[in-house]
């Protein structure tokens, strides 16, 4: 497969680096060659210094012959021009990054796809929805919906309070049913459990059950649900004011941002929230807004850095809930280690998105998981496939996979050894992110 990716930003070079391990053939196009670098000698790709919306440029990296063209500059209408230029001269598809969230409505969803824009992505949006949904769900550090709903996946750091510490997976003591740990991170170290290995106190653990369960398994977690009704953002950007538009009904919503004209634009776009023009860094500015009242702390500026000692501080005021916006992939360990809270990285909530795309057919749906630099994927079993022919206990599955559970005629149900999965079943895999093409193999 054929990609070529515009744009050598945040966005754009994770995704490279990301597919350049597959074996496709990647090419990147940025206008300044400071940003390409030295990535064509670290990585398997292509780099090329030219413009995005350049006809001469495209034809020059070979757009005429790509599967798929994918613009994610920080400019808009760069990004949609691009597309529809490869569009025009031969690529199969098209992905353009935007920042209007009117174009994402399913209503204009057939014009862009007639204009030769097959797909949209707006991480910022993506980015928002993740703190909506962990502000929602607060004593989990990160919860996603599997299967449109029929299974959950719940992360969780595991205190002194859980019952199940020190327990083995041999022991039985996980045999009820009622959930799944499909994975252990411990430290930098992510383990796929075998029957020797235990949870330990400040574990985080990686669950998957179904909607009914999730109170049993919050109870053996040692986890206590908080209601949250005071939140409070520092940084007022595209994240704060969407994730502030969809909370104000439920919560009570303050907005810091230093930025005068942008606290303007914010009364008038999230009217029901209270934006405090000031700087969210300083500590007298937090202690005056009630910080030592807020259930909840979101930072979300430009700043990884800021973000990550904004969230120490709010810690420090008695803040239960923080959620901080890391962009730089180095500093991803040392956040969570700094136990802060939710760590959001929308690169690789974007790239998720886009690798999703690129996968065999039998995969209805892959999420990337920042903190364990894993995926859960879902794969369709087809009729004849390698993986319906065993039980789960006798599958060659790789080392570093581990099936949660599937969903059967709607209905989410966990495996254990004894299962045996049959052809249409939707099979929901916690792995390591280079071993999905052989996982891939077994539902073909």
């Amino acid at each position: 497969m054929r990609i070529v990716i515009a744009g050598a930003g945040e966005v754009g070079t994770h995704l490279a680096k990301l597919l350049s391990r597959e074996d496709m053939e990647i090419s990147l196009l940025d206008e300044n060659p400071e940003r390409l670098g030295d990535l064509s000698a670290n990585y398997d790709m292509l780099t090329k210094v030219g413009n995005p919306t350049s006809i001469h440029d495209l034809k020059d990296i070979g757009v005429k012959d790509c599967d798929l063209f994918i613009s994610v500059t920080p400019h808009e209408t760069e990004n949609m021009t691009a597309c529809l230029i490869a569009n025009s001269l031969g690529a199969k598809r098209t992905l353009a990054r935007i920042d209007n969230y009117e174009y994402l409505l399913p209503a204009n969803r057939k014009f862009f796809e007639n204009m030769g824009l097959n797909h949209l992505i707006y991480p910022e949006v993506l980015a928002a929805n993740e703190i909506e949904e962990s502000l929602r769900t607060n004593w989990m550090r990160y919860h996603l919906h599997l299967c449109q709903g029929a299974l959950e996946l719940c992360i969780v750091k595991v205190r002194e309070t859980a019952k199940i510490l020190g327990q083995t997976f041999a022991s039985g003591v996980y045999n009820h049913g009622k959930y799944r740990i499909v994975a252990i991170k411990r430290d930098q170290e992510t383990i796929i459990p075998r029957g020797g290995d235990m949870v330990m106190e400040n574990d985080m653990v990686y669950c998957v059950c179904t909607k009914d369960n999730m109170e049993y398994m919050r109870e053996e977690l040692g986890k206590n649900k908080r209601a949250i009704k005071n939140v409070i953002f520092f940084g007022g950007g595209r994240i704060a004011r969407k994730a502030a538009t969809e909370l104000t009904e439920e919560m009570n919503i303050k907005i810091i941002e230093k930025d005068r004209e942008l606290c303007n634009i914010l009364s008038e776009k999230v009217p029901n929230a209270l934006i405090i023009n000031a700087d969210g860094s300083d500590m007298d500015v937090l202690k005056e807004e009630g910080i030592q009242d807020a259930d909840a702390f979101v930072a979300v500026t430009d700043s990884s850095e800021a973000n990550i000692f904004a969230c120490l501080a709010a810690k420090r005021f008695g803040v239960r809930k923080t959620i901080a916006e890391v962009e730089n992939l180095d500093y991803i360990p040392m956040a969570e280690g700094l136990d802060i809270g939710t760590v959001l990285n929308k690169k690789t909530i974007a790239a998720s998105y886009i690798y999703q795309m690129l996968l065999d057919a039998s995969v209805r749906g892959v999420h990337n998981l920042t903190s364990a630099d894993a995926e859960i994927v879902e794969f369709i079993a087809k009729e004849g496939s390698a993986i319906t022919r065993h039980k789960v206990r006798d599958l060659d599955l790789p080392d570093e996979a581990n099936i949660g559970g599937i969903v059967r005629a709607g209905e989410g149900v966990l495996v254990n050894g004894d299962t045996q999965i049959i052809a249409g079943d939707l099979v929901v895999v916690f792995c390591k992110s280079h071993v999905i093409r052989n996982l891939e193999r077994l539902f073909k």
